[in-house]
């Protein structure tokens, strides 16, 4: 059941990334010779006038075929007859509709449940919060220049900008006014530690998300695992695991940890690691969301698409860096598995949540195909969109010839890559 929900999310975003092209091909009065979901032999087919509808034995993929988009050929309706910018705006509809599509979920999403103001919400006296001048109730809209409008974002640039010595720049508002201040990072004594981020409270202990090359996450356990043991211990929620913590500290001592992937019971040993010359601003922050007006609704919405294509910009430039390795790349398989996890981990919730965090979900993998389809890499809609522009600058086009054997290579190297995602995906389920 959980594939078949898999299936029809990426079918959704796929099929609205296609349909920008198509819509915007028929609007420029080129003619579309097949508009298709899905890769492979045609399992439903059908043609009404120019165009033949296809459903494709495979279920990943599509595709909008225009006559004389990789030729040049002689007819008023063809691709490489039409002006630079007529041609553009097709390229380039299949992102912007999946930008459109991941803006009406977060309308959806957040119109619903709310969003995470960046408020402060712990300012305890002594901590390098506190001695900035910032207090509980603040609202944070800035960190060293970035516009921050979620806490999450703090979350993201935390992540992506790990808190060292250096100072840190904080815009915030308070009663109407905006202040602006210093943070000094507190740098921490040695501390062992496990890698990961979950949630508090009385609930069950669920793991957010684990840190790369920490304990959590070389030990395979991942972000919507639910920890239910350590050493023997029940651990029932995020107030059993503070007590357990308190009455053992974490030390270089191997530990065995009992958890839930799903309904399945796994368990592993996990080794707590010494960080040294550590700094830390402190947990200050609101991650937790609450429903507002309308227009703060649509408003909100245009920020959730753009925190979503930060993060997904930023995310490649730091698998690009070397910071972090095809492993932690997902493919079909992978999107799968995590839809699986939503499923079983919001279904005691009924069936409303489960879809909220299915649209969430689908927020971001829409926000995602939209980025990288724009990459100026032979073969994507960006490496297309880059001929088109190099045309426009020379006022005159590239060889067709040239343009596909470019396209050629993109396509072999996009396929090598799928492979290797593919096996990585597989891998992660033993």
């Amino acid at each position: 059941m959980n594939i078949f929900i898999a299936i029809l999310i990426l079918g959704l975003i796929i099929f609205i990334h296609e349909l920008g092209h198509f819509l915007l091909a028929k609007a420029n009065g080129i003619t579309v010779t097949e508009f298709s979901l899905g890769m492979g032999p045609r399992l439903i087919s059908f043609v009404k006038g120019e165009t033949r509808y296809s459903l494709k034995i495979f279920p990943i993929g599509g595709s909008c075929m225009m006559l004389g988009e990789d030729e040049d050929i002689e007819d008023e309706g063809a691709f490489n007859k039409k002006g630079v910018w007529a041609r553009f705006s097709v390229i380039f509809a299949g992102a912007f509709f999946n930008f459109i599509l991941a803006f009406v979920l977060a309308v959806v999403v957040i119109g619903a449940i709310g969003f995470d103001y960046p408020d402060v919400t712990s300012a305890p006296e002594g901590s390098a919060i506190y001695e900035a001048g910032l207090r509980e109730g603040d609202r944070i809209t800035k960190l060293n220049g970035k516009k921050i409008h979620f806490g999450r974002e703090i979350d993201m640039y935390l992540f992506f900008d790990p808190v060292n010595e250096n100072p840190i720049e904080v815009t915030y508002e308070r009663d109407g006014k905006t202040l602006e201040a210093t943070i000094y990072p507190k740098r921490l004594p040695s501390f062992y530690k496990l890698g990961f981020g979950y949630n508090g409270g009385m609930g069950p202990l669920e793991v957010h998300g684990v840190e790369m090359d920490f304990p959590f996450y070389e030990a395979g356990i991942k972000a919507g695992d639910i920890i239910k043991g350590i050493n023997g211990t029940p651990i029932e929620s995020g107030d059993d695991l503070v007590n357990y913590l308190n009455e053992n500290p974490l030390t270089g001592e191997t530990l065995n940890i009992k958890y839930l992937r799903g309904q399945e019971e796994l368990e592993v040993e996990v080794t707590p690691r010494l960080v040294e010359n550590s700094y830390s601003l402190g947990n200050f922050y609101n991650i937790y969301r609450e429903k507002s007006s309308p227009f703060e609704t649509v408003k909100y919405s245009f920020f959730e698409l753009r925190f979503n294509i930060l993060n997904a910009v930023e995310s490649l430039k730091y698998m690009i860096s070397g910071k972090a390795s095809l492993n932690q790349i997902s493919g079909p398989v992978g999107i799968v598995s995590l839809v699986d996890n939503i499923v079983d981990q919001t279904e005691k919730e009924g069936a409303g949540i489960v879809l909220l965090n299915l649209a969430n979900f689908a927020i971001m993998l829409s926000a995602n195909l939209g980025v990288i389809n724009l990459l100026p890499f032979p073969a994507l809609d960006g490496g297309r969109l880059v001929f088109i522009i190099i045309e426009a600058i020379r006022k005159k086009p590239i060889s067709k010839d040239k343009e596909a054997m470019v396209h050629f290579v993109g396509i072999v190297l996009l396929m090598m890559l799928m492979v290797v995602v593919l096996y990585n995906d597989i891998r992660k389920l033993f």
